[in-house]
């Protein structure tokens, strides 16, 4: 009988070690997402590692703030702790990403969409690669396969795809999924950076400035997607493509 094949260890590259029982930060950004937050909460505590949630909301209108709270108070302690961090009023995704990522002191840093987009059940995936010491960052993918999809609109589709090839060609890379959401980085690398952006173009910022490190290790994992549309929440249009695309040039040349 032929015995299974091990898995590659980490120091068959040149890196980091693994991470021995590392703290992930968890930052959830929040606007209005009363009907989906503490569902999302709860579903990333059960991952079993010790880890925070930092919840960033971004002047929300509902019951966002007050669920937040709540759930600060029942999870503070333990190998769950869950902090509220309401932003003084609405500033944008990526301020409230900015500001998460400030709060944080996990050992990998991890951006968690509040509206269910993005299935918590995928974390373990996105983070093996940097807790064996493999990668510095991991995007999951909603384009590699193997995975659930709803159907993406169509002008999204076309949108993401333009960007991601613009964003292939302007910086040498094989990424395919440069839009999405889940996003995981070494902790001290993240919060090295030096991001500006205080809207949806903190997605293209984060992927120039990674792109622009030659000494960072990129992976992509694939993931599943449960995407919203316009009526159930989608807030994202074409003007924020046409920023993406700006942003993506912007910071491709900027002093870093």
């Amino acid at each position: 009988m032929t015995s299974a094949i091990p898995p590659l260890a980490a120091s068959h590259i040149a890196g980091p070690t693994p991470i021995v029982d590392p703290l992930i930060s968890v930052l959830i950004p929040v606007y209005n997402e009363e009907v989906t937050l503490e569902q999302v909460v709860r579903r990333v505590a059960q991952l079993d590692v010790a880890k925070e949630i930092l919840i960033v909301d971004d002047g929300s209108k509902d019951r966002s703030v007050e669920i937040a709270d709540r759930l600060a108070v029942e999870f503070k302690s333990g190998r769950t702790i869950v902090k509220s961090l309401p932003q003084p009023k609405n500033m944008g995704k990526g301020a409230a990403v900015r500001a998460g990522i400030t709060a944080s002191e996990g050992d990998i840093v991890l951006i968690q969409d509040a509206d269910l987009e993005y299935d918590p059940g995928d974390l373990p995936a996105l983070l093996e690669p940097l807790i064996t010491g493999h990668a510095d960052v991991v995007y999951g993918s909603r384009f590699s396969g193997g995975q659930p999809q709803r159907a993406h609109l169509f002008l999204h589709y076309v949108g993401n795809k333009g960007l991601t090839l613009i964003t292939r060609a302007m910086f040498n890379t094989t990424l395919s999924d440069m839009e999405v959401g889940y996003k995981a980085f070494r902790g001290e690398l993240v919060r090295s950076l030096k991001l500006q952006s205080n809207d949806f173009r903190i997605e293209p910022e984060l992927t120039a400035r990674v792109l622009r490190r030659h000494d960072i290790r990129l992976y992509e994992v694939p993931i599943s997607y449960f995407g919203r549309s316009f009526d159930e929440g989608k807030k994202i249009t074409w003007r924020d493509g046409v920023k993406a695309l700006r942003a993506l040039i912007k910071f491709r040349f900027d002093k870093i």
